[in-house]
């Protein structure tokens, strides 16, 4: 009696976990080599789990076949009779469309094509397996299919292709690594001078009118030129050398062979959404990494940088920041980040006359510029703190930038046609001067 696909994957399974079970025990005694008998069993359970995964897809391609004629007998509307409305359908209830329209017309026109689109718009371009789409008759037979790549497939295809690649509209924009500077490294430590304080004391100072020597210091260290000596006054800068290691971000998905070559387009979707991963983690270490483990020391957590309390709004609370940038951190700054709520909350600020301040629904978009700066609007901030600094004084060294690898040699990938695909990159990070950055509390 014939094997079930059911039955088959079964069968296979078996003999893999059979093939697992002998491997694991050579592992485990010093990772010995397979004896005699071993090496019988596993080519013994190799065979079968292959024999069994031919029998499978053997079978597939028969009940693709069948499906596929009986479509064709259904659909092909010799029969096609009239319903009470004035409709013409065929034996399986699909409405013909009426005549005197082309083709094209009839096909985009018609609810089946419209229903088809409408279901891999809500199942993220998934059409269901049997979904067919058929046009009038025309000559003897002209029935459109999405079962078919000469047919009505090619044009499903074609839809599904454009839902792959817009993949980036699902993702949130990343811009923090715009305003950093960047750096490179060759080794796996960086070390760098941080700036813990700076003290200006320049001042007008007048000439000398004497060589004899101050005969008392003055405040802050300084001299006093009572002697009419002409003494500079001293200035200092405080650093720390910090060293810091170059840390790895990686994340791996699973995926068949098959699908990577029949699909283009699954490759290109999986790369992007793992590169674009690894770009989300490192803007969240940046910000938030707690300097522990493998995390970097991100901007929240470095010592050293300013805050700004709430003060009457957010307008007001948010320029008294910048203020501090400037005038105790001795910087310009070049960005405010913040979360999409609190972006939200100053698009929908409005003035006396209930008038929005940054242009409205009417307007060009959210609050791109905030007090003559850029906002760079990231979930990476969590919604009622903001920041606002001179990025250019923190520093991304990449190690190595982001690559992609795929493998066969994962587990027992390599005998069920899966492949690992992984992305991964090697960076640092650093403050240069904390004080150049002010975490903001948005909470009234």
């Amino acid at each position: 009696m014939a094997k079930t696909i059911k039955e088959l994957i079964e069968e296979a399974k078996h003999h893999l976990l059979k093939a697992r079970e002998i491997t694991e025990a050579a592992e485990k005694d010093g990772d010995r080599n397979f004896t005699a008998d071993e090496q019988t069993q596993l080519r013994e359970h190799m065979s079968k789990a292959t024999a069994a995964k031919a029998a499978i897809e053997e079978l597939k391609g028969n009940q693709e076949l069948r499906d596929t004629l009986a479509a064709l007998g259904d659909d092909i509307a010799l029969n096609a009779k009239t319903d009470e409305n004035g409709h013409r359908q065929t034996a399986s209830g699909f409405h013909l469309p009426e005549r005197g329209k082309s083709l094209g017309e009839q096909f985009t026109e018609s609810a089946e094509y419209k229903s088809l689109l409408s279901q891999a718009k809500n199942s993220g371009g998934q059409f269901a397996k049997n979904q067919r789409v058929q046009s009038e008759m025309v000559g003897f037979k002209s029935l459109v299919t999405g079962g078919s790549d000469t047919s009505g497939g090619a044009l499903v295809q074609n839809d599904y292709r454009g839902l792959a690649v817009g993949l980036d509209v699902f993702q949130r924009p990343l811009r923090l690594r715009d305003v950093v500077t960047p750096g490179n490294t060759t080794s796996d430590t960086v070390e760098y001078v941080r700036v813990t304080s700076v003290t200006n004391n320049a001042a007008p100072v007048a000439e000398a009118t004497s060589s004899a020597a101050p005969t008392a210091p003055g405040g802050a260290g300084a001299l006093v030129n009572n002697a009419g000596g002409g003494y500079k006054p001293e200035s200092g800068v405080a650093l720390a050398k910090i060293t810091t290691a170059v840390k790895t971000i990686a994340h791996w998905m699973p995926a068949t062979k098959r699908a990577l070559s029949d699909a283009a387009q699954i490759r290109t979707l999986i790369d992007a959404f793992l590169l674009y991963g690894l770009e989300e983690e490192l803007e969240d270490q940046m910000v938030q990494g707690d300097g522990t483990g493998e995390n970097f020391e991100g901007v929240a957590n470095v010592s050293g940088t300013q805050s700004q309390a709430w003060d009457t709004n957010l307008l007001t609370t948010t320029r008294k920041a910048k203020t501090k940038v400037r005038t105790v951190g001795r910087s310009i700054a070049n960005a405010y980040l913040l979360n999409p709520a609190d972006t939200e909350a100053l698009d929908l600020l409005q003035d006396n006359e209930a008038r929005f301040y940054f242009g409205g629904p009417a307007g060009a978009g959210t609050a791109q510029m905030l007090w003559g700066i850029p906002v760079i609007e990231t979930e990476a901030v969590p919604a009622g703190t903001g920041y606002v600094g001179d990025w250019r004084k923190a520093v991304l060294w990449d190690r190595e930038q982001a690559t992609i690898q795929v493998t066969d040699s994962h587990l027992d990938f390599f005998v069920r046609n899966l492949v690992a695909i992984l992305a991964e990159m090697r960076a640092a990070f650093g403050v240069l001067q904390p004080s150049a950055f002010v975490e903001i509390d948005l909470a009234a």
